[in-house]
This record gives structure tokens, sequence and C-alpha cells, in this order.
């Protein structure tokens, strides 16, 4: 029985790193020992275990830069104060010298932003988020990794030795996230209020940068809609600074009945299940948590070649790669490719599909304990 003490932002089912967060806090509360939380925010059936106590952080004016070194220094006085077995922060999250679980790697990229105001905050931001993870993994006895791209830029961008360095992959639920079947997926379409008549294509992401490719989506979809053949809608899912800029440009492009913006969703399973294909043509993505869901439930994903999930992808999926995501062209090719061969991709994702929906966030968290306490 261990007592294990967690420093990160959030813990949430929403998405992402905070989704694995949860994840993993949720399954060593389940194994025993006592389990303590220094986050801004944790979901109530986490908060609610007898064994998980929360330690709530403030984000003053709702700012993740604000909060960062509050939750820094509150993490690193409870691990000199209570001593436990193990600690695991997040990135930079916090300097303990225990276990990072890096879910990005800030030094791999540069946020691009518009707007002057926006762009000084983004650099300030990334420069402080950088010292942060050199001192923390320079420090970490164990640095877990979400993909063998995250392993590489660790060692590569951060300088972390290879021997201190883990990859663990993260996990499913595969009751959430199941195989839909043709019926399910036009059932979801008629209550998404989706055409039934034609395929739709689904992004997933922030839209507060430009990080998830997004612009360069729009560019390769205003030109596929120059073709009269062209029949495919695009669904925009998430939110952020650049919502309502690209809502107008849509507008100004004539777009507008070709692209659905619709903000940030909750029941992001039920979205996913209604796409016939999700488009991902991220700048950087260490892993991709909306990819592999989106695969979970057999709807075949075009990714950026360069993103983490994209290493689970066998030789017989490499058609749906995005090689160079600058290249608006060739994000549309892949399109056109995939819109001739719609039954091939979705037949050829399934063994991908049904892998990783036997990879539970149980079996996560077991690998995570196992390495931890090796």
């Amino acid at each position: 029985m261990s007592d294990w003490l967690m420093i990160a932002g959030d813990f949430t089912p929403l998405g992402g790193m905070d989704r694995a967060n949860h994840a993993l806090a949720l399954h060593l509360a389940g194994a025993g020992g006592r389990v303590e939380l220094v986050a801004h925010r944790v979901w109530p059936d986490l908060a609610e275990q007898p064994a998980v106590r929360f330690h709530r952080i403030r984000r003053p004016l709702g700012s993740n830069l604000l909060g960062a070194p509050l939750l820094a220094g509150s993490g690193e006085r409870q691990a000199r104060r209570t001593r436990p077995a193990h600690v695991i922060a997040n990135g930079g999250n916090a300097d303990v010298g225990d276990v990072t679980w890096v879910h990005y790697v800030h030094a791999a990229h540069l946020p691009q932003v518009r707007g002057l105001p926006r762009r000084l905050q983004a650099r300030v931001a990334h420069a402080y988020y950088v010292r942060s993870e050199r001192a923390a993994l320079g420090h970490a006895r164990l640095v877990l990794c979400n993909s063998e791209r995250t392993a590489a830029d660790v060692r590569e961008r951060v300088g972390v030795d290879p021997a201190r360095t883990r990859v663990v992959y993260y996990g499913s639920d595969a009751a959430q996230f199941s195989l839909v079947s043709a019926e399910q997926r036009i059932a979801a379409k008629r209550e998404l209020g989706w055409p039934l008549d034609r395929p739709v294509a689904i992004f997933v992401g922030a839209l507060g940068d430009r990080r998830k490719g997004f612009d360069r989506l729009a560019e390769a979809w205003e030109a596929l809609c120059r073709d009269p053949k062209w029949d495919v809608q695009l669904a925009v899912t998430g939110h952020g600074a650049e919502l309502k800029t690209w809502r107008r440009r849509a507008v100004d492009l004539g777009l507008a009945g070709r692209i659905t913006f619709m903000g940030f969703r909750t029941d992001i399973s039920r979205v996913i299940g209604a796409a016939d294909v999700m488009v991902h043509p991220a700048r950087y993505e260490a892993y991709g948590l909306g990819v592999h869901e989106a695969i979970c439930r057999g709807v075949p994903a075009i990714v950026s070649a360069g993103a983490g999930i994209a290493e689970l992808y066998p030789a017989a999926l490499h058609d749906l790669l995005i090689a160079d995501v600058e290249d608006a062209a060739g994000i549309a090719e892949r399109l056109r490719h995939w819109r001739s061969n719609v039954q091939s991709a979705s037949d050829r994702i399934r063994p991908l599909s049904d892998r990783l929906r036997a990879r539970t966030w149980n079996d996560m968290g077991v690998e995570i304990e196992r390495a931890i306490t090796a």
C-alpha cells in the first residue's frame, strides 16, 4: 500500500492530459493507500473517493500562467511536508525530483497566436513553461512520456538522459468510445441536425492558437469546396479566442453552409461517432487523444505524420497521414483520397480500433504504477 501525491492543473474526464490525469488518479485511489491531489480542478467523482484528498489551488483571473507558480509552490511544499512514497507531477508543474509525467513538451513548440498583446503574452508564458519544464525534467528520477515522439522531444529538446525515460501510451474507455454501427451513426447525425445525404468530416481542437492546424484545414476546405463534386460537410468542435474570427471568415468565403462551428461540446463521444472521418493536421501533437478516441469509434482519422498517435498507425493506414501540415493542397489531397475510398478506410482502421479499445485506462494505470514502484 503506497501513498501518492499528484500535481497537475486539472483532473477531469474532459479530454487530453486532464483525462489521463483523472484516469491515473482513479486507478491509484482504487489500488489502496492515500492519494493527495494538488490541482486547480478535480472532477467530483474523483474528489469524493475516500482515499483522495484534494488541495485546491486558485487560478487568478482564470489564467493558467498566473496559476502556474501557485500550483508549483503548493505542490512542492506538500511534497516536503508529507513526504509521500511517490510524487507524480505533470511536466513542469512542479520540481519534485521524483516522477514527471510529460503530456506536452513546451520546448518542442512555440505557440502561434494572432494580435500583438496575445502574442506577447504567449511568448512570456512559453518562456516560463520552458524554464519550469527544463528544471523539473532535469531533476526527475523517472520521466514518463505519452509517446515515442514525446520521448524523443524530451531527449533532444530538453536534454533528458534516455535511461530516465519510459513510454506509456494512454488507455481508452471502451464503453464511452465503443465501435459505432452504421445505424448509430445515422441516428447521431439526425440528433445533431447533420445532413444524412453526404459524409461529414470533423475537426476537434482548441481554436485559441494555430497548433491544431485549423487554418491550413480551412485553406484546404476552401479549395475543395470550389469543386462542385465535393459533397462533404465539415463540423468543427472546439472553442477559443479565434472561434468568432473563423465563423466570420467562413461567411466571408461563402462557406457558411459547408462548415458548422459547434463550439465546446461535452458529448464529444456522440459527436465523433456521428462523423465519417476526422481531420487533425496539428503542427505539434505529443499524442492526440481525440484521434485515439475517434479510431476507437471506428472513425478513420487523417492526422499529421509527426503526431504521437501516428506512430501506432500500421503501414496499411499510411495514406491517412499528412506529411507536411503546412501544405494545404496536400491536406486536400488526403481528403480527396479518403472520399474516393470511404469504405476501404473504414475497413482498414478496424484492427487498430480493436487494439486501442482493448487497452483500458486501468491498463495504463497499472503500467505506470509498476514503472514507478519497480
